[in-house]
């Protein structure tokens, strides 16, 4: 009897992850054509007359959508990136995005760990070999392991959601170090959100690929490299001899 209850609890462990990954999936082919840039374009006056009528509640509701977004990792961040901008200007908006991505990150962080990563880490923990000389290096380093991994462009964010909770990240610190870390980028698309005006004025479309422009490349890039500094220490002084 006892058996079946704790087949029971282990089946219940992975549902988190399971709804996680099914509406994901769903979501992946029926958002697509509703999270876009054409969507936001041709209800920008609706937008704007019920954030002027109702501004608490187009706050309220933006939240939550950025929250259910980046939960189930759908289609649509970087749109509602750029609606936050819109709706709320740079300061707020960013402010909103930032919350918005950090609490959904945490519920499929903890959705993940709940799901697969307190396995995986106890198996992590008790291998021997290179694999635990690599997971003690990320004990060792997380905060800058953390940040690196939110502060580089290239590493998707639902990557970066997932991969604090397969190693053993505690909450806070993976908390903390996603709301800072995406400050840089999510003021980049904010900004670009905030002269969205201007750009359906001329009929055009935004430049996201701004991002990679030196001048904003380049800072980000040397925060990624202030983030690893620590490691790089260590690797160049020796003190941490993490594979032999």
């Amino acid at each position: 009897m006892s058996g079946v209850k704790h087949e029971k609890s282990g089946v219940r462990r992975y549902l988190p992850l399971l709804l996680v990954a099914a509406v994901a999936l769903v979501g992946a082919f029926t958002l697509r054509d509703y999270l876009s840039f054409d969507t936001l374009r041709d209800n920008r006056e609706a937008l704007i007359a019920f954030r002027d009528s109702n501004y608490l509640l187009t706050v309220l509701v933006f939240l939550a959508g950025y929250v259910i977004v980046v939960a189930f990792s759908l289609p649509g961040a970087v749109i509602l990136t750029l609606t936050g901008g819109f709706l709320f200007g740079t300061a707020l908006g960013t402010i909103f995005n930032i919350t918005g991505a950090t609490i959904g990150a945490v519920l499929i962080f903890e959705a993940a760990r709940m799901g697969l990563g307190e396995k995986l880490k106890a198996r992590m923990d008790a291998s021997d070999g290179v694999v635990s000389k690599i997971k003690a290096g990320i004990d060792e380093n997380q905060w800058s392991m953390l940040f690196f991994i939110r502060l580089v462009p290239a590493v998707p964010f639902f990557v970066a959601n997932l991969i604090p909770a397969f190693v053993g990240v505690p909450l806070y610190r993976f908390a903390i170090s996603t709301f800072l870390g995406i400050i840089p980028g999510s003021v980049v698309f904010t900004s670009v959100g905030a002269g969205l005006g201007a750009v359906f004025a001329r009929g055009g479309t935004p430049d996201l690929g701004i991002i990679f422009e030196p001048h904003i490349l380049l800072p980000i890039l040397g925060l990624c490299l202030l983030s690893v500094l620590p490691v790089i220490l260590k690797a160049v002084t020796g003190k941490k001899d993490l594979i032999k």
